[in-house]
C-alpha cells in the first residue's frame, strides 16, 4: 500500500515513515508543502494521504479542497495541531476521513492507518455461499471462514489487486506499490508472490489471472 505523508516538520516526518514503512512495510512518500500534494497525487498512485494543515504555501484545508474538487476519492487522514470542533468539522466536511489531533500516539496512527486502508480496499462479495474475507491488520485470507495467512509482501499485492478488482494490474505498478526506491527484487520477485497467493487463493470463488507481459488482474471464475 502507498501512502503520501504531507508534514513540514522533518522530525515528525521521520517519525510517521519509520512507523507506517519500517514497523508496518507501507511504501510511504513525503512532501512538505501544499503546493507539491495535488501534483504528486496527480502522478503518482497513493492508497492515502496523511495531511498536516499548518502546511506552507497552500493550507492543507485548501489542498483538501483542491483534491476533492479534481475528483481524486482516496481516503484523507487529516494530522493537525488544530484540535478545536471547529477544525475538525471543516476538514471532515471538506472531504477529510479522519482527523488526528498532535500531539498523537503512534499505535493510534498505525490503528487509523489501518482502518481506513481497510474501509477503502473492502472485502469481495460472495458469489454463492463462497466468499472472500480479506483483513490486511491480520495478514490473513477467509475463504468459507478457513484463515489463511499471508506474508507481507502477500498482502501488498493482495490489496492492490482488491482495489483494482477485475481491472488488470501492471507489473511495474506493483513493483512500485511493494517495494520502496531503496529495494532491488530479482526479476521473478512478483511472479513468485503472485504463484504462492494464487496457490492459497485455489479454493475461493476467485482467481489471479496473467495477462504475460502486461500483468495481474483479480476475477470471479
Amino acid at each position: 500500500m502507498r501512502i503520501l505523508v504531507a508534514e513540514d516538520d522533518p522530525s515528525l516526518t521521520a517519525a510517521v515513515e519509520f512507523a507506517l514503512r519500517t514497523l508496518n512495510n507501507y511504501f510511504v512518500g513525503c512532501v512538505r508543502s501544499g503546493d507539491e500534494v495535488q501534483a504528486l497525487l496527480e502522478s503518482e498512485p497513493y492508497d492515502l494521504l496523511i495531511l498536516d494543515v499548518g502546511l506552507p504555501g497552500l493550507d492543507g484545508f485548501e489542498v483538501l479542497r483542491r483534491i476533492r474538487a479534481s475528483g481524486l476519492t482516496l481516503p484523507v487522514l487529516i494530522m493537525s495541531g488544530r484540535d478545536s470542533s471547529d477544525d475538525k468539522v471543516k476538514g471532515l466536511n471538506l472531504g477529510a476521513d479522519d482527523y488526528l489531533a498532535k500531539p498523537f500516539a503512534v499505535r493510534e496512527l498505525e490503528a487509523r492507518v489501518g482502518a481506513l486502508l481497510r474501509r477503502s480496499t473492502g472485502t469481495v462479495a460472495s458469489n454463492q455461499g463462497a466468499g472472500l474475507a480479506f483483513d490486511p491488520d491480520t495478514r490473513t485470507i477467509s475463504i468459507d471462514n478457513k484463515v489463511i495467512a499471508l506474508s507481507v509482501r502477500e498482502v501488498a499485492i493482495m490489496s492492490l489487486l482488491l482495489k483494482e478488482f477485475g481491472r488488470v494490474v501492471t507489473k511495474d505498478r506493483l513493483i512500485g506499490d511493494i517495494y520502496s526506491a531503496e529495494e532491488a527484487p530479482g526479476p521473478n520477485a512478483i511472479e513468485v508472490f503472485v504463484h504462492r497467493l494464487r496457490k492459497k487463493l485455489s479454493a475461493s470463488p476467485y482467481e489471479i489471472r496473467t495477462h504475460h507481459g502486461i500483468g495481474y488482474q483479480l476475477e470471479q471464475r
